[in-house]
């Protein structure tokens, strides 16, 4: 009879413990304190669950045993004498706190300021990413070790610091507005845009894809769209990652080994994500206007050429390195002309393109970029010159950190060299 009840809070925390962390967050104003008095319900719900059945309402539940030890906690401690005076009047333990007052300006919603506060760039890249997976993608430290190739204990540390760091700043739990909004939500579409990419292509360890990373990444994305729907950027990072996400099932052989764009089987490509990504950058396009569109807008354009075309030869090549010709003014980027230099080279051939390439060969960015030199080799192998290919693929091999991406270069040396 327990097990029922277990398997349903794990599946039903997971869903709904940012929620009720974000709705505590917003009572006590510190995210670290509002996930431990979410997990507090959490142990509640293991206690009662079983014993009584799971409730018709699950996350009411761990939203209103959170929210009453929130009180409790604040009645309890002196050093929340302040807070309690704030809130405990709005607050009784038996009854739910009215809704705050509506700015017609302002997005009242719990999530969203969770969002802004774990992605806040007072953070390192890598905290940000953490804090976001653990309160948001309702990862386990363990999970998010795997996940990220480090060891637990890093990943523990760089979320207690990352909590004492919010509230040693006062960061305030709230949607920035006006000048702020901009940077603070670009530091939120990074951090989504980094966990996917890990997922997408792992800079690490035996996996080629890491799809939980992609799923989490992707679910977050489309939260963050449907709370910010007049954010061209947010639907732009909605749509790329549809689109990319959509090719998961091809990426790789049934052995684990990469599969590449050319060689992969169309027909295994998820359409429904296809006609999300469609959507989704129609959404951007809408909600640009006049404007230019942004880097993520112009990815997931780049990203539906690829999607739209049925074989690997309709490719709108051309399209694809004017669109990388617009994203390298919009955002520099020496890996942006790397990209825009293999466009060129299935548009224009591998000459013009090697060109490309070799101006890049000084950027002190790609000096241990695996792909600058598996571009190079692959311009080579193109133009003939296969033992200069061979050198450069068995030089990408040497610099990634991925076994499978490290066979695969391997294997294509060998094939340069006949």
């Amino acid at each position: 009879m327990e097990a029922q009840p277990t398997a349903a809070l794990e599946t039903v925390f997971r869903l709904e413990s940012p929620g009720v962390i974000a709705g505590v967050a917003r009572l006590v104003r510190d995210v670290g304190i509002a996930e431990e008095l979410t997990q507090d319900a959490l142990v509640a719900a293991l206690e009662q669950w079983p014993r009584d059945g799971v409730p018709d309402n699950p996350g009411a539940w761990l939203m209103a045993t959170a929210r009453r030890r929130a009180v409790d906690l604040i009645r309890r401690r002196e050093n929340y004498a302040r807070k309690l005076a704030e809130i405990g009047r709005e607050l009784p333990a038996s009854a739910p706190p009215p809704e705050e007052p509506a700015d017609p300006e302002d997005i009242d919603d719990d999530l969203l300021r969770l969002v802004f506060t774990a992605c806040h760039p007072v953070l390192s890249a890598e905290a940000r990413i953490a804090l976001t997976l653990r309160l948001l993608g309702g990862l386990t430290t363990s999970e998010i070790a795997r996940a990220r190739l480090v060891p637990e204990p890093t990943v523990a540390q760089r979320i207690v610091r990352a909590k004492r760091t919010l509230a040693r700043k006062n960061v305030a739990f709230e949607v920035p507005y006006g000048p702020d909004r901009e940077a603070r939500l670009g530091s939120v579409l990074e951090v989504i845009y980094l966990i996917f990419n890990e997922g997408y292509a792992a800079t690490a360890g035996d996996d080629w894809l890491r799809p939980a990373l992609c799923e989490d990444a992707l679910r977050l994305a489309r939260v963050l769209s449907a709370l910010m729907p007049k954010e061209p950027e947010v639907h732009g990072l909605a749509a790329l990652l549809e689109f990319q996400s959509s090719r998961t099932a091809a990426r790789t052989a049934p052995d684990g080994e990469p599969v590449l764009l050319k060689d992969q089987n169309r027909h295994r490509w998820n359409r429904l994500l296809i006609a999300r990504g469609v959507t989704a950058l129609g959404h951007a396009h809408a909600t640009t206007g006049s404007a230019a569109p942004g880097p993520y807008a112009l990815q997931a354009a780049i990203a539906a050429c690829h999607a739209t075309a049925h074989t690997y030869e309709e490719t709108d090549w051309p399209r694809i390195a004017a669109l990388y010709g617009l994203l390298a003014a919009r955002a520099p980027s020496p890996v942006v002309e790397l990209n825009r230099a293999v466009a060129v080279s299935m548009a224009e051939g591998p000459a013009p393109a090697l060109a490309l390439v070799d101006t890049l060969a000084a950027e002190p960015a790609l000096r241990d970029y695996h792909l600058l030199p598996s571009v190079r080799g692959d311009l080579l192998a193109r133009l003939g010159r296969t033992a200069e290919a061979r050198e450069e693929f068995e030089r990408a091999a040497s610099l990634t950190r991925n076994a499978r991406e490290r066979a695969l270069l391997l294997h294509r040396a060998q094939e340069a060299t006949g």
